[in-house]
């Protein structure tokens, strides 16, 4: 961790000093795994330093949800509040409420896609899988609330039988769907949070939300590595 942190501020001042990247935010990223006094020794040293932005790394790697939400919510904590703060590979929905709740305001994460390509689509109630039997007489969007190009001209019964005949549309619409999905998620965040209401909007949406259980997850992980080759 000691040379994460040299290799921080080698960074700051490469990119401070030389000019190259006028414009360019530079991000220093809290490390310290799944140890508490780890956590909070690297959010001292990287904070020390006077980045344009801070991240919170090493989560969202296998540890669970109560680990991750712990210690997103310690090190956000710490965090300047000038500053924004951003949390690296973290991109479910209900991530992003949990997230927001403890202070993060920025997001990256390949998920939406990567389970789009094996069929898994976002809805208010939950993640639900089209490639299943019961799609194949839905003729209504896959998602009613969701004004994505997916939902606004395909029925899910047409999105499923993309997928059984292997048809590469069938990808693209589930990823463009899922990408609009979380988008407009954070555009809801941020409206709540300006009108003051982020508290019960936050317990609304994860009260109807049903997260993917564990077993899910990991078939789903499963068949992207299998997709991989690994």
């Amino acid at each position: 961790m000691e040379r994460t942190h040299r290799w921080a501020a080698q960074c700051h001042r490469v990119h401070r000093d030389s000019g190259a990247w006028p414009g360019r935010a530079l991000f220093g990223i809290v490390q310290g795994g799944t140890f508490s006094h780890l956590r909070d020794e690297s959010t001292q040293a990287i904070t020390a330093i006077p980045f344009d932005g801070y991240a919170v790394g090493g989560l969202a790697v296998g540890e669970d949800k109560e680990q991750l939400y712990g210690f997103t919510g310690q090190v956000a904590a710490q965090l300047p509040q000038d500053k924004p703060r951003y949390l690296m590979g973290v991109g479910s929905p209900e991530d992003l409420v949990e997230g927001v709740a403890r202070g993060i305001d920025m997001f990256d994460c390949a998920l939406p896609t990567r389970v789009a390509r094996n069929g898994a689509m976002f809805t208010p109630d939950g993640r639900v899988d089209v490639t299943k039997r019961r799609f194949a007489e839905q003729h209504g969007p896959v998602d009613e609330e969701c004004d994505c190009y997916a939902c606004a001209n395909y029925s899910a019964a047409y999105v499923h039988h993309l997928f059984r005949a292997k048809e590469i549309l069938g990808l693209r619409l589930a990823s463009t769907h899922n990408l609009r999905f979380v988008l407009r998620l954070m555009e809801r965040i941020r409206e709540a949070i300006l009108e003051e209401r982020f508290t019960s909007f936050s317990r609304e949406f994860l009260d109807r939300y049903r997260p993917t259980d564990e077993t899910a997850r990991q078939e789903q992980k499963l068949r992207w590595l299998q997709e991989r080759g690994t």
